[in-house]
């Protein structure tokens, strides 16, 4: 089922739950303007699938990455080439990924699908929630503020990212320093203008 590379790359450069990767349609993706709105998340129910609020109960925009954007529209006309030898034209309420049968994908078979692709590309055996929280973690490392990681991440306040990512924090004080350090420094230095 994992032979697409759209679900990693969700987790990976976007953050995204794997329940909302189950759960988006193309309605809420704009390859145009480069963005998607997060706007619910898929859970098990009675033997299907049922799609609510996301976990914090607020949607989300996501910016996406050129890349993404790259791999999406590839992904959009193969799913449309496939659905069609089905007998099936492709709408903007179709899900992102889905099946081969164009059916919404469970949560869990996701999981158990990227547990199968690590292992047959003889990957580290991570999970799948792994790859969100390496998205948070280079988004705070590359000192982007933390409150833009919350707002990607739809964590309901930025406490939580802060509190979930501070392992990552402690390198980056180092840096604060420093560029205070610097700014200081340039100030006191600076020719006085009369």
């Amino acid at each position: 089922m994992l032979a697409e590379p759209i679900p990693i790359l969700f987790g990976v450069l976007c953050g995204l739950r794997r329940g909302e990767i189950c759960a988006l349609r193309w309605r809420s993706v704009d390859v145009d303007a480069g963005r998607l709105s997060v706007v619910a998340s898929a859970r098990p129910y009675r033997g299907g699938i049922r799609e609510s609020e996301t976990k914090t109960g607020r949607g989300r925009a996501v910016t996406l990455p050129p890349m993404l954007v790259i791999e999406l529209r590839r992904h959009r006309t193969e799913q449309a080439q496939r659905l069609l030898r089905l007998g099936v034209r492709l709408t903007d309420d179709h899900h992102v990924f889905t099946g081969e049968d164009g059916a919404p994908v469970f949560p869990g078979s996701l999981t158990r699908s990227f547990t199968r692709f690590m292992r047959q590309h003889g990957l580290p055996q991570i999970r799948l929630h792994d790859l969100r929280h390496s998205h948070a973690t280079h988004l705070l490392a590359a000192s982007v503020h933390p409150k833009i990681a919350q707002e990607r991440l739809g964590h309901s306040t930025v406490s939580i990212t802060l509190d979930t990512y501070s392992h990552v924090l402690p390198g980056m004080q180092d840096d604060a320093v420093a560029k205070v350090d610097a700014a200081i420094q340039a100030a006191l230095n600076k020719p006085k203008t009369k």
